[in-house]
């Protein structure tokens, strides 16, 4: 029996509503929402983006942000927001998933599988993740699972380590589009993490309902030895608030966003601004790259952007910046994971079946080597991001865990890619394999910032 069959109510891990659950039982209750939809159904292979989008994209545009709803002001500024408890801990070293974490893979996976994986080639192509599979990601709650249960969330503790499950089984679908689905929860963590408590109330009902706005975190700058902790766009204090300048790249979703996590320097500190679209003075530019095409990347423009005193989001001593940087390489890696996996499963039974002088090219040392190494790094990849998730859930400093991970899931995530494009030989240059978009994507591990976040 497929595994969404087994999570409907009555079935073999039905949960009844009465039921006491931990923090990630409450996630799997709502992914299991996917299993009563006929979103898998309703996909199959039919066209994935309208050819509107696929030409505005592929050719390039230019134009101001669209403006979205009204956010209406609610709650007090000068409260502080509520704030996930820390995961309570043994203190024992063990990264096994529990059995809630390891059901909550097993369905975003199986997500990954049936809805991300097929529509992976023509959301490349087209620079723009299908509506559909934008769907399919809210319809299973992707956007609240970082909000604890009393800012409409499903969790009690914080839950970076099933972010962490999360991003990684969803990267094993395809990078491009995890990054799609990911990003309108990435703010929504952001304002569980640091908005206060007029911002928490003014924005999250919108994540919490069934229109879920597309939203995007805009930290990377198209410059050379770009710094993300000393952003070139300035924020200048005025009588009334803030007013922004400078251009954001990488902006997932940016032409449908309807509101920005925008990094900005202010009084030499980075700061995180929010900014809603319509707002005067911004404007998009299409930003296609080499990789992570799916996601529909664009450029932020920001000129003389006014937005009002309580537009900040978090500290201004540059501690939450700094926290929101360390936050989304951890979402990086565990993105690198995923496609590392992919590479991994898809080469090992290449190598097995391909036949080059009368024998599998498998039994060749060269080529068993080369596949062992991916296996070997992709562990320990997969062990520094789930020990930095676990820190960051306990609430301790991860600057260190962080640091560490994110050098060797760069390095080592970007020659996963390329050995698996040298086992594929041929092959591996051409798209009837997806081997070259993975190293495509692997690539962007190293110089992306932002964009997601745990």
């Amino acid at each position: 029996m497929a595994l969404l069959d087994t999570l409907r109510p009555g079935g073999k891990h039905g949960i009844a509503s009465t039921e006491s659950r931990d923090p990630i039982g409450y996630a799997v209750a709502a992914l299991s929402r996917l299993a009563q939809s006929d979103v898998l159904d309703r996909l199959g292979l039919r066209k994935q983006t309208e050819t509107a989008v696929y030409t505005a994209t592929r050719g390039g545009f230019r134009t101001i942000t669209r403006a979205g709803r009204t956010f209406a002001r609610a709650g007090r500024p000068s409260d502080p927001g509520t704030r996930p408890s820390v995961t309570t801990t043994s203190g024992v070293f063990d990264l096994t998933p529990t059995e809630d974490e390891q059901l909550l893979v097993d369905v975003v996976t199986e997500l990954a599988a049936e809805v991300l994986r097929p529509a992976a080639a023509e959301a490349d192509e087209a620079c723009a993740a299908p509506e559909s599979v934008l769907r399919a990601g809210l319809e299973v709650g992707l956007p609240i699972l970082g909000l604890p249960e009393a800012l409409g969330g499903i969790t009690e503790e914080r839950s970076a380590v099933a972010g962490a499950l999360v991003a990684e089984a969803l990267a094993h679908g395809d990078l491009g589009l995890a990054v799609a689905c990911l990003a309108p929860g990435s703010v929504a963590t952001a304002l569980g993490l640091w908005g206060s408590d007029a911002q928490q109330q003014t924005y999250l009902p919108a994540f919490t309902g069934d229109a879920v706005p597309a939203a995007a975190l805009a930290l990377s700058e198209p410059t050379v030895l770009f710094d993300v902790l000393a952003p070139a766009t300035t924020a200048e204090r005025t009588t009334d608030g803030f007013v922004l300048n400078g251009l954001k790249s990488a902006v997932a979703r940016g032409a449908e966003a309807e509101v920005y996590v925008v990094g900005a320097s202010l009084d030499g500190a980075p700061v995180l601004f929010l900014v809603e679209a319509g707002t005067a003075g911004l404007e998009i530019e299409a930003d296609p790259a080499m990789g992570v095409r799916a996601a529909g990347l664009t450029r932020l423009h920001l000129r003389d952007v006014t937005v009002g005193a309580d537009a900040v989001l978090g500290a201004t001593d540059g501690t939450t910046y700094a926290e929101c940087v360390r936050l989304s390489r951890l979402a990086w890696c565990a993105l690198a994971v995923g496609v590392g996996q992919a590479v991994l499963d898809h080469v090992t039974p290449y190598v097995k079946e391909r036949e080059a002088f009368g024998e599998p090219v498998a039994h060749r040392q060269s080529v068993a080597f080369m596949v062992a190494n991916i296996a070997i790094e992709l562990q320990a990849m997969r062990l520094l991001t789930w020990k930095a998730a676990s820190r960051a859930a306990a609430g301790t400093d991860i600057a260190r865990d962080v640091a560490l991970a994110r050098q060797l899931c760069a390095d080592k995530g970007m020659q996963i890619g390329l050995d698996g494009v040298q086992l594929l030989g041929g092959h591996g240059f051409v798209k009837e394999h997806p081997v070259e978009r993975w190293y495509r994507d692997l690539r962007a591990i190293a110089i992306m910032e932002g964009t997601v976040l745990l």
